[in-house]
């Protein structure tokens, strides 16, 4: 694995410090990755002063002993490239396969990501949603997630999501099973592959898309790294959609990254009982999401209009008699379904004269429409009214 000072320095912070570190962030608001490794290596005593003249805040000196404390974690170079040989690769900005979609997220942007997988990141999240709900998912939620997912990514969409339990499973099972772009943003590193019931499913997410972390390969997830995370899913995505949440779901907080990126946010509506549905009724009702019952719906807010092949107006199954002209549709309104009726009330209730609704009868007939007993006209039970 090739390694510049600029992929070096991040490699070995991204061990030293946890994923959304605070401290971390505003220390490289002063300071280049670089010159930062350097000051917590005692490499630039200047450097180390100068940080704590701008950054007073004690959480500094409390951090500071603890982020030396862990250099004896950085990998070696021999260590990085059996990493890489494993399939492994690390990203950084600035790199090809970099998503630039990321650097919205401003200063809480990742240091580096690790992924894994055939497909190149960029590509894969440059056309893509976000997908994320309940780990508790119920058949609804489920069913919602694959057929939409599927749906989406048969439209070229990558689905993004973070490889749990529930609503992500079934995300990326519907792209798979599209032969789609997915990517799983894990919460632990990319060797750790949590949830581990998963690795099946990791393992056909790598074939077919990509795995990605901000953690280093053999880091264990944690619970506010679960959050922290959150706001990857968000940012590669052009648009979350919440399919099941309760109200204490971390898709909410998803969803809440999303709307501080001017993303658009869609929910999916439930049942008004479930308890499942109740996160996704919150962001309609009160935070504006967009409510979304298919994919075509996703699609309107992402894909301009006219641009997408479900571009156009909506409509229901066809029915033979679509075809009808308005006149002879007006005359099969006036046909009976039970009894039977002359052509001269049939005339007079359509508002055409007798010749036209003796016309019309007749091609109404021919094309099955209507039958003729020995009373009047009557519809065949053929016409689905």
């Amino acid at each position: 694995m090739s390694l510049d000072g600029e992929r070096r320095a991040r490699v070995a912070l991204s061990f030293l410090a946890q994923p959304g570190d605070p401290v971390l962030w505003a220390a490289l608001q002063i300071m280049t990755p670089v010159e930062l490794l350097a000051v917590i290596t005692g490499a630039d005593e200047d450097g180390d002063a100068a940080l704590t003249d701008q950054l007073p805040d004690p959480a500094l000196e409390r951090i500071m002993p603890r982020w030396r404390e862990r250099l004896g974690e950085v990998p070696s170079v021999a260590r990085l490239d059996a990493w890489q040989e494993s399939g492994m690769r690390v990203i950084i900005p600035g790199d090809a396969e970099w998503p630039t979609q990321l650097d919205d997220l401003g200063a809480v942007r990742p240091l580096a990501l690790w992924a894994r997988g055939t497909a190149d990141l960029r590509t894969a999240c440059l056309n893509s949603v976000s997908m994320v709900g309940s780990r508790a998912a119920t058949a609804y939620g489920n069913h919602v997630a694959l057929e939409m997912a599927a749906i989406l990514a048969e439209h070229d969409l990558g689905v993004v999501s973070g490889g749990a339990f529930g609503i992500d499973a079934s995300a990326h099972r519907g792209a798979l099973a599209a032969d789609g772009l997915t990517v799983a943003v894990l919460a632990g590193g990319l060797n750790h592959g949590y949830p581990q019931g998963h690795s099946q499913l990791f393992a056909a997410v790598a074939r077919q898309g990509a795995l990605v972390s901000e953690c280093p390969p053999d880091r264990a997830p944690t619970r506010p790294g679960f959050l922290v995370r959150n706001r990857l899913i968000a940012g590669l995505g052009r648009g979350t959609v919440v399919v099941e949440a309760a109200l204490r779901s971390g898709a909410l907080n998803t969803a809440k990254h999303a709307r501080e990126l001017i993303r658009p946010v869609m929910a999916v509506p439930g049942p008004v009982t479930s308890e499942y549905s109740a996160g996704c009724h919150e962001l309609i009702r009160d935070y504006g999401a967009m409510l979304v019952t298919c994919a075509r719906d996703v699609l309107d807010h992402l894909v301009p209009p006219g641009a997408g092949s479900l571009a156009g107006p909506r409509c229901g199954p066809s029915r033979p008699r679509d075809s009808l002209d308005p006149v002879t549709t007006a005359v099969l309104e006036q046909v009976p379904v039970r009894g039977a009726r002359g052509p001269a009330s049939i005339a007079v209730r359509a508002g055409v004269d007798l010749d036209t609704a003796v016309r019309c009868l007749g091609a109404l007939q021919t094309e099955g429409f209507v039958t003729r007993g020995s009373t009047g006209w009557m519809t065949a039970r053929r016409d689905a009214r």
